[in-house]
């Protein structure tokens, strides 16, 4: 009953956080950001330049960008720039209930910076007032540590101390009620490492979380079946808490099907995570009617109809657990100290010793910060691809015999459709993806469908009946997912090894350029497109 209490304190605080920041404040003005958009993260004058100094900056003070905002002003001919974190306290001094302040003025690369508290203040106090009643209902000893926690990271504008909250949430194994809030997702920093404020409260889905525990206690069998070698997994997979909720509310501008969290890389390498599978956001978004289906054969939409929603079901489940579970962050700390055999270790794409590798306080988002989010969520997608041909993880989501092909072709079949789709975020003009996590990653398992040579998997130009319009549907041979899609998988880049990557891989897929007659494919040999970083997608999916 307590947890509950908790829960519906902390319920109280995501509302009203929304609700100051609609009514109470004054609207912030869209601020226009060189490149490659428009956010209120930086002022108007700011541009990459500024934000890749500032994250230097911030690297150089041990200071997380999560709950930052830049502001950069001219004094004297001098460029000077405001960091302000979000914090109830407006002090930049120390004050009660705090052992020291990250605040000051600093010189750095011959510019001056100011670090400053009481970003959105108002309404971190109000969150923060309402943490601290949450506390007088926890259930644990535990959980009244991971709500401290928070308290004081919003009190005192500390990711610190959000991160001492979430080792605690970590350890709250199987509540029955769940609850997540803070700074956490980076994907609508242009610049990939400021984090949105959200927060959910959820129920458990008990029956679906069996399932997503005993893909939990599989992962140390399906893990080496990922094309990578062993050194290049955890030394230890630290067994996270997955469970399937229904969401109560979920304060953000954008509700996942699933979520693996926190997005700490020290915390997640070295204490663990967890994995949450939102199951009532799968049924709505997949709930869809035959008419409405695009880009697919008539023939492929009763079983997309019916197998979309147990495959992506599966999918989320591999995504999460053992897409962005995997991997190791090869680092080189403060003191010089390796966590991998720099001698022997080798890249397993071009036979070489590994060259590069994390230094100290950098994490994957500081270090590639415009292509982060995208590129991992590329890599998870993948891993849950691939990983959906093995027969025990179709056996653990209920999938035997020609059910469980059926679910493997239409989870394939599902990407390069949402490949196609997430051609809408794509802007030309800039060659830049928009402010869509899941849309810059999605040409490339999409592009993995290409088959080099041995088109299994081709966009068909298409003439839509009766209007004569231009369309495209997707032609997928589901007896070669097995050969020349499982062969093409492990060209999948393996960027946690921390290595240094140039640009996002090299996609390729077979378009028809030719003109079909009114309401019919054209059955001409297909031709094929390389689409790379920087190059504009949008003319080869005409």
């Amino acid at each position: 009953m307590k947890d509950h209490l908790s829960r519906s304190v902390l319920l109280r605080a995501h509302h009203q956080f929304l609700l100051e920041s609609e009514i109470s404040c004054q609207p912030a003005p869209v601020r226009p950001y060189v490149y490659p958009g428009i956010t209120t993260y930086f002022s108007g004058n700011c541009g990459l330049e500024d934000a890749e100094l500032a994250q230097r900056f911030l690297d150089s003070q041990n200071l997380s960008a999560y709950n930052t905002r830049l502001f950069k002003t001219e004094k004297g001919g001098k460029m000077s720039y405001e960091v302000r974190l979000a914090s109830a306290v407006t002090s930049d001094c120390a004050v009660d209930g705090e052992g020291e302040t990250r605040c000051g003025s600093f010189s750095f690369e011959d510019k001056e910076f100011t670090v400053k508290r009481g970003d959105y203040a108002q309404i971190m106090e109000r969150v923060s007032h309402y943490l601290d009643k949450a506390q007088a209902h926890a259930a644990s000893e535990n959980q009244k540590k991971m709500l401290e926690g928070y308290r004081r990271s919003f009190t005192f504008g500390s990711i610190d101390a959000h991160k001492e909250g979430s080792r605690f949430w970590i350890k709250d194994k199987g509540p029955i009620v769940e609850s997540y809030i803070g700074f956490i997702e980076s994907y609508r920093d242009p610049f990939g490492s400021r984090g949105e404020f959200e927060g959910f409260v959820a129920v458990v889905n008990k029956a679906m979380s069996e399932r997503f525990a005993e893909l939990v206690s599989s992962a140390e069998v399906l893990l080496p079946e990922l094309p990578w070698p062993r050194d290049f997994e955890k030394d230890t997979f630290l067994k996270p808490d997955f469970t399937s909720l229904d969401v109560l509310t979920f304060a953000g501008s954008g509700v996942p099907a699933g979520i693996n969290i926190p997005n700490y890389d020290d915390v997640r390498q070295s204490e663990g995570f967890k994995n949450v599978s939102l199951g009532n956001v799968l049924a709505v978004a997949y709930a869809t009617q035959k008419e409405k289906l695009t880009f697919l054969q008539e023939d492929d939409k009763d079983a997309y109809i019916k197998w979309m929603g147990p495959s992506f079901e599966m999918q989320v489940g591999l995504h999460e657990l053992l897409g962005h579970g995997s991997g190791k962050l090869f680092v080189q700390d403060d003191q010089g100290k390796f966590n991998f055999d720099q001698n022997t270790l080798i890249n397993p794409v071009t036979g070489e010793k590994v060259t590069s590798w994390y230094r100290g306080n950098e994490t994957w988002d500081s270090r590639f910060s415009t292509i982060a989010s995208s590129y991992e969520e590329c890599r998870a997608e993948c891993v849950g691809l691939y990983l959906c041909l093995n027969a025990l993880a179709l056996s653990i989501f209920g999938h035997e015999g020609q059910d469980a092909e059926d679910v493997v072709h239409i989870n394939w079949l599902s990407m390069v459709r949402a490949g196609l789709l997430g051609l809408e975020f794509y802007t030309p003009e800039s060659s830049s993806w928009r402010q869509a996590p899941h849309a810059g990653q999605l040409r490339d398992p999409a592009g993995a469908a290409g088959g080099r040579g041995r088109a299994w998997c081709a966009v068909r130009r298409w003439r839509r009946a009766p209007t004569g319009g231009p369309d495209a549907r997707i032609a997928l041979d589901p007896t070669k997912i097995r050969t020349v899609g499982q062969e093409r998988h492990p060209e999948v880049p393996l960027h946690t090894a921390g290595e240094s990557i140039e640009r996002p891989i090299v996609t390729e897929i077979a378009v028809d350029n030719n003109r079909p007659a009114e309401g019919q494919p054209d059955k001409k040999p297909y031709s094929y497109y390389h689409v790379k970083d920087g190059d504009n997608p949008a003319s080869s999916y005409q």
